[in-house]
């Protein structure tokens, strides 16, 4: 019989934790302690506690991982080059590849106290606040693909060029490795998707998974803080980011905790055309072309998505007790995404 799959460091690898990190300055002496935070179906993070300062330290999952899943060094590299621009994000501290330490690659960064909002309908804040939350949001995705490359040493961060076709090449593949059962609506859009290529807009950084819950905001300004969870992050297409973002206006609360079900008239949270329309503002652009593509992307992505978490709960390595739920919904949003794609070309044959 195999050994049960470690879940948690084990306490001698938390007494290696706490030696390499008295040997990188961050650590003098005692135990340290981590504390999971909850949330989340990637890496697995948690609140790392040392005698006398409080981290959070970020790890791969334990077990066996899809190729390129849980780029760890990718987000240290990354958060590391936006220290100093107007994107908010933590302070990335030290990396660490040697999975001898706790049983994977982790790396650990300074601690930002805020609001993470989990429920998009944002019920606990007044209209106003709703409204300047959201703002900032958009901002902030805007700040991302603002961000000259060249300048702070992200040039070569992924290839230029060819973003969306890359993407779904990338997505089909981890769809095929995690996929359970055949989806007729996944196979759909795996074929329409590169034949209905948009024009490509010049690369940027983009964050890949940008969401309000992937954002702490500072509890009295409500401004964004910092950007969390770069893993899929490289250079590429603006618009499907902005276009991921609006999938909360187009997904059920059940199961997402987004937006499509709400009444947003006198909320303060902007509607999908207002989001657009600050975004362009923030980056002086005119219009942002082929949304409906770009969601029909964005809908096969996170169908992919969903299925690796699937995949992951299968095996037992997914991050939350949640993910063989949510992994059952791929289905249902592969076929959103196809319906979108067929209403789309039916508009455009028209």
């Amino acid at each position: 019989m195999p050994e049960p799959l470690q879940s948690e460091p084990s306490k001698a690898q938390l007494q290696n934790l706490a030696e390499f990190l008295a040997a990188k300055g961050l650590h003098r002496d005692g135990a340290v302690a981590l504390k999971r935070f909850s949330g989340g179906q990637s890496n697995p993070t948690y609140l790392l506690e040392t005698c006398d300062a409080r981290y959070v330290l970020r790890r791969k999952p334990y077990g066996q991982l899809l190729p390129s899943a849980h780029a760890i060094d990718r987000e240290y590299r990354v958060q590391s080059a936006l220290v100093d621009t107007t994107v908010p994000v933590a302070r990335p501290l030290v990396y660490c590849s040697d999975v001898d330490v706790i049983g994977a690659e982790f790396y650990v960064s300074e601690h930002v106290d805020g609001n993470v909002y989990w429920d998009h309908r944002l019920l606990d804040e007044p209209t106003d606040a709703r409204t300047k939350i959201f703002t900032g949001l958009v901002h902030a995705l805007a700040s991302i693909h603002k961000v000259d490359v060249n300048v702070v040493g992200l040039e070569s961060f992924g290839s230029k060029g060819n973003y969306i076709e890359r993407q779904i090449k990338r997505w089909t593949g981890q769809y095929r490795q995690s996929q359970a059962d055949r989806n007729e609506a996944m196979e759909a859009l795996i074929d329409w998707l590169p034949k209905h290529l948009p024009p490509a807009p010049p690369s940027v950084l983009v964050h890949g998974d940008y969401r309000i819950d992937n954002v702490i905001f500072d509890r009295t300004t409500l401004q964004p803080k910092a950007v969390l969870d770069w893993e899929v992050s490289t250079l590429g297409d603006p618009f499907a980011d902005l276009c991921y973002l609006l999938l909360n206006w187009r997904l059920p609360r059940e199961g997402f905790r987004a937006l499509a079900d709400v009444d947003l008239a006198g909320s303060g949270i902007p509607s999908e055309t207002e989001v657009v329309s600050i975004y362009c503002r923030a980056r002086g652009l005119d219009q942002v072309s082929h949304l409906p593509f770009y969601m029909a992307f964005n809908l096969f992505k996170l169908a992919a998505i969903l299925e690796g978490i699937a995949a992951r709960a299968r095996i037992g390595t997914a991050a939350s007790e949640e993910a063989a739920q949510r992994g059952r919904r791929a289905a249902a949003i592969a076929e959103m995404g196809w319906s979108l794609a067929q209403n789309h070309e039916q508009r455009v044959s028209a």
